[in-house]
Order: structure tokens, then sequence, then C-alpha cells
């Protein structure tokens, strides 16, 4: 796949926050992300997972099976924990 950045940042947000909803995806980015959304929905990256137990309900999103095999991962913990990321960026900056 050929994805934009919006969309790798708006996957890597799902990817390691899921299930998460829209406005919380939102909230990281700062910035409007239905059209990534859709488009990575579009592209059977994510899935909807359910809905929030909020007022509301919103729809919460979560990667797909498609996810896992396009990016070679057998399981979602098989991704790098976020202490993990921050060790490998610190080692790399210095």
């Amino acid at each position: 796949y050929k994805l934009t950045k919006p969309a790798l940042e708006v996957l890597s947000i799902i990817a390691f926050k899921q299930p998460i909803s829209k406005m919380d995806i939102e909230s990281i980015r700062g910035v409007d992300s239905i059209g990534v959304v859709k488009t990575l929905l579009d592209k059977d990256l994510i899935m909807i997972k359910g809905r929030e137990d909020k007022i509301g309900r919103a729809l919460l999103y979560a990667t797909s099976s498609l996810f896992l095999e396009t990016f070679g991962l057998n399981n979602i913990s098989d991704l790098p924990k976020i202490n993990e990321i921050k060790e490998i960026l610190n080692y790399e900056i210095k």
C-alpha cells in the first residue's frame, strides 16, 4: 500500500491506542481526520470495533487482520511498546 503521511499517522494512532474514537484521534493529531479514517476503512486497514459507552456512543476503530498482514505482524502485541520506541529515539538522537 502507498499511504500518505496523514494516513500513516492515523494508522499509527489507531494501532497503539485501539480501540479509539475519531474524536480521540483528532485530539491527538489536532486536525480533522474523518477523510483519513474513511480512506483507511476503504483500504480495509482498520475496522469499526464497536461503540463507546459514553454519551454519543461514538464509533471505535481498531486495526484489521489486513493491517497485521500488510505490516508482517502475527498479532497487535508484536508492535513495539511506547517505551521501546522512546528508547530507540533517544539512542538515535545522541
